[in-house]
């Protein structure tokens, strides 16, 4: 009926809790221990003897049998006929099957503590899903237990209730008294719950043959009672009839009661339906649990779970279906729709069926608020709701949780003022379901996980199975009562995120990482570089790091810029992993990652060991990403003197426990982060023999880097003075973005159409694109020659823009001044720099630095820049030429980029070398 896990096991964990705590050890744990102290638990222990019959079988049928059999099987024939009620029962074990296999995987996957349900479902989904299912499993046998003292109370009033047709007249019947009498049998399942649960273990097998004597004599009677007539209980109107008949078999009777006939619940005044009917009679197909709860007590849980739980299911189908049959054959509809305790007054001998129910919905209700009080103890002690439930950890000193049987009492109290057995049934039926569905939705998630160590010894089941559980589930939810269901499922969310967002994190692992992996990896084969296309071009980016100390403006500033693509952190260490005792790199990744989440960006992180920065570059532009997800780009910071500044030593960057503790708040460093000192500062520990930090590389081996980016066709990003970038400071209106699409190194050269120049449009428009960045406008600078038609030429690009959807305002440069550098210089070199062209053109479509350029050029460009309208940009876009082919001359050109980019703020120096832009739709 409800899912009832027996007190046989709660007998044996009290008996393992005398010594104060619960004990959950994993195989591993058990052999790191030594044999003295296992042999000492294994004397104070109970041995693990339940067999499949009295672990599996017992509990699974006291947890099905109940209300239902003895006083709803008239009600669900009476009501849909025997054609719909085969048909409810075939579709009720249809779902419970399919949640049935489930379990049984689940359960033979590794063994199961206290919780049941809720354990299962939060060991495999996570925290988050299996505190919600949590709530709602403890909610589902608060309910239930109600639904068993209200049923009891039911089968008592129809005895001794002072109405007519009752046999001794002795109580009197109202909605007052009916809860007085419900208050008073759930006082003495508390009373019991609180002295133990072993009290119902002892008589558990009793109360099973007593179920099981009171059904055969329910079976002997339709055969052995002669036709009579029954006195109904009561009457809706004074002209309803006032009895009924018990035919025997009859073929005129067997015809009347194959089809529907809805009318009035004469104990609830409402008119039924196919879905109030079934949401009753599924009460009676629940519990299928009950033996997954107690697996850690089975001989070979692997073996009983499977046979046990299903052998219970056949065996209530059965019983259900011939019941239905048997009663379709003897009893009047009247006496079907107006007596539910009409097993009783048709019994070869009466009281033996007010015996069955009494003992049965009593255990019943009894099991449910004891399963109800586990589940919040074991939700409690996960600490999943942190002080909210923190009381429902206390336990006695025998280990009874006595606080969490408390709770739940006051719980069951209050579900009783509903008053009536079927008023709450749909809510307990909708509570179950929902279970189910998520039982079958934590097999299916470890199913399409194919995590390897999901491998149940059970395998009668499938994907298919799980989904048709879920399916069925959820539409049967619906059916029963649209309203119920969504609320449930809202309240589920909600519970959801609530844990979701202040729980701690568990070491249960979670399911979603396993079927996030396995998505991922199945659409990055997906991903085929060859069908790229250059409409659905983003930058994938490698940042390299030096030290995070001093880039927290460029990591924030390029996790705007990469437009949902691969952001990668990399960083390079020095060093020979042969010389070294172990990886030095291993234990730096829980700083990165706490950056990472600190920083709140997008971004992996990919760290290298290697004998230079250069070698080091050059490795993670190879191994970084996988398939079609690889870097594109390559950022640096700028390679200039000036000296870096600690930026984690802001308390924006601080974790929130320095808010907690005065200490931790007068350190200048977060302890989250652990990275080197900056280069220039000295060691905050002298003892540890630390050196002072300088530069990594040198300028050859730094130009050689963009060299080597060039020559593997990645993109290059030099990024300057954002060391001193704000972002909320560079976001205060109003913004600007400056683009200079020209190569300024070259003044003989204005086009701005080259692959490099539309490379810094789409960039700038990219970011433009970026929420926080949508209100910057964008400058951009067009360089001519006073000879040359500017209007042309700013009407030419005013059309390139059109047709690149771009929005940019457009200043014209006159630069005359600026582009005359020492002509002799320039004649010097054009040779060589041509043949320099002809070796490189495969790399891309425009010359390297063609000219030597004097510091009085240089310098004349950089106030061109520095003059231009204010206020000042956020950030300015340069065009970066790539280095000359000579590797004599890389100290030459990193001065002139020095020169040129000099007190510029915040500013990118970018060379492009992939098509990034199109005009066709």
């Amino acid at each position: 009926m409800t899912e009832r896990t027996p007190l046989l096991h709660y007998r044996l964990s009290a008996s393992i809790n005398e010594s104060g705590e619960h004990h959950s050890e994993s195989g591993q744990e058990a052999l790191d221990q030594p044999p003295s102290a296992v042999r000492r638990r294994s004397a104070h222990s109970q041995p693990q003897k339940l067999s499949t019959f009295f672990g599996v079988v017992i509990p699974t049928l006291l947890s099905m049998f109940s209300v239902v059999v003895f006083l709803r099987i008239g009600f669900v024939v009476g009501q849909c006929g025997l054609y719909q009620a085969v048909a409810m029962f075939l579709v009720a074990y249809l779902i419970i099957s399919m949640t049935v296999l489930s379990v049984c995987a689940i359960s033979t996957n590794g063994a199961l503590d206290a919780g049941g349900a809720y354990y299962m479902i939060s060991r495999a989904l996570g925290p988050e899903f299996g505190g919600s299912i949590g709530i709602m499993f403890f909610f589902a046998n608060v309910c239930g237990s109600a639904l068993y003292v209200l049923g009891l109370v039911e089968a008592i009033l129809a005895t001794f209730g002072i109405s007519e047709g009752t046999l001794y007249a002795v109580l009197p019947v109202s909605y007052w008294w009916s809860l007085l009498y419900a208050t008073a049998i759930l006082l003495v399942c508390l009373l019991v719950c609180l002295v133990g649960a072993w009290i119902y273990a002892k008589a558990s097998f009793l109360i099973f043959l007593v179920v099981m004597v009171v059904l055969g004599t329910i079976f002997i009677s339709f055969f052995a009672v002669k036709p009579q007539t029954v006195t109904l209980p009561g009457h809706l109107t004074n002209s309803s009839p006032t009895t009924a008949n018990f035919t025997g078999f009859k073929a005129e009777t067997f015809f009347q009661n194959l089809g529907a006939d809805y009318t009035v619940d004469y104990t609830t005044g409402k008119m039924m339906s196919f879905a109030t009917v079934f949401a009753v009679m599924f009460n009676g197909c629940t519990g299928i649990m009950a033996g997954s709860n107690i697996s850690g007590d089975l001989k070979n849980p692997s073996y009983a779970i499977p046979r046990g739980t299903i052998t219970a299911v056949i065996f209530t189908f059965i019983i259900y279906n011939l019941l239905s049959l048997l009663v379709a054959c003897t009893c009047d509809r009247l006496l079907l729709q107006r007596d539910y305790s009409f097993l009783r007054d048709i019994n070869l001998w009466h009281p033996f069926v007010t015996i069955g129910v009494y003992s049965s919905t009593l255990s019943a209700a009894m099991s449910n608020l004891i399963g109800a009080s586990r589940i919040l103890y074991a939700l409690a002690r996960d600490d999943l709701f942190g002080k909210v439930l923190s009381p429902a950890k206390k336990t006695s000193a025998s280990g009874n949780p006595w606080v969490s049987v408390l709770i739940s009492w006051f719980l069951v109290q209050l579900v009783l003022f509903s008053g009536k057995l079927n008023t709450i049934a749909s809510i307990v039926t909708i509570f179950f379901l929902l279970v189910y569905a998520a039982v079958d939705l934590a097999c299916l998630a470890l199913e399409w996980a194919s995590a390897p160590n999901f491998r149940p010894t059970f395998r009668y089941f499938t994907w298919h199975t799980c989904v048709l559980g879920i399916v069925g589930c959820g539409v049967m939810m619906f059916l029963i009562n649209p309203i119920y269901a969504s609320a449930s499922i809202v309240f589920m969310l909600l519970l959801l995120l609530i844990i979701h967002y202040l729980s701690p994190t568990s070491s249960w692992g979670y399911i979603s990482q396993a079927l996030i992996f396995h998505q991922v990896r199945k659409y990055l084969l997906m991903l085929d570089v060859r069908k790229d296309h250059v409409k659905f071009w983003r930058p994938q980016v490698l940042l390299m790091v030096a030290n995070p100390r001093a880039n927290i403006g460029l990591i924030t500033f390029i996790n705007d810029i990469k437009k949902s693509g691969l952001y990668v952190l990399g960083h390079v260490q020095i060093g020979d992993l042969g010389l070294l005792p172990s990886d030095p790199l291993q234990c730096q990744y829980d700083s990165w990652l706490s950056l990472v989440d600190h920083l709140n960006i997008k971004a992996f992180v990919n760290l290298t060991l290697a004998d230079s920065v250069r070698h080091g570059v050059r490795h993670l532009l190879f191994i970084s990403g996988l398939g079609g997800m690889r870097p594109n780009t390559l950022v640096l910071g700028f390679y200039d003197d000036l000296p870096p500044q600690d930026q984690l030593q802001d308390h924006s960057f601080h974790s929130d426990r320095s808010l907690d503790d005065p200490a931790l708040a007068e350190d200048q460093e977060d302890p989250l982060f652990h990275f080197p000192p900056l280069r220039g500062s000295v060691p905050e520990d002298k003892n540890r023999g630390e050196a002072w930090v300088g530069k990594a590389l040198g300028p050859q081996e730094y130009v050689s880097i963009i060299a080597d980016a060039v020559k593997m066709l990645k993109n290059v990003a030099l990024a300057r003075y954002f060391g001193q970038f704000d972002r909320k400071h560079a976001l205060q209106s109003p913004v600007f973005v400056d683009v200079w699409p020209v190569n300024l190194l070259r003044p003989d050269s204005s086009s701005y159409v080259d692959t490099c120049s539309l490379f810094l449009l789409q960039l700038a428009c990219i970011l433009n694109m970026t929420r926080s960045w949508q209100k910057a406008k964008l400058r951009l600078f067009l360089c001519v020659e006073v000879g040359r038609s500017l209007k042309g030429a700013e009407q030419k690009l005013r059309l390139l823009l059109k047709e690149l959807r771009m929005k940019a305002d457009i200043y014209m440069v006159p630069w005359d001044e600026q582009a005359e550098p020492e002509k002799g210089e320039r004649d010097e070199v054009q040779k060589e720099d041509e043949e320099e062209v002809e070796e490189e053109e495969y790399a891309n479509s425009f010359p390297s630095n063609a000219v030597r350029l004097s510091d009085d050029y240089l310098h004349a460009v950089n106030r061109l820049i520095l003059n231009q309208p204010r206020p000042p940009p956020a950030v300015r876009f340069l065009y970066l030429p790539r280095p000359p082919a000579d590797t004599r001359r890389y100290h030459n050109y990193l001065c002139q980029l020095e020169l040129l980019s000099r007190d510029l703020g915040p500013t990118l120096l970018i060379h492009g070398v992939t098509p990034v832009i199109t005009t066709d739709l």
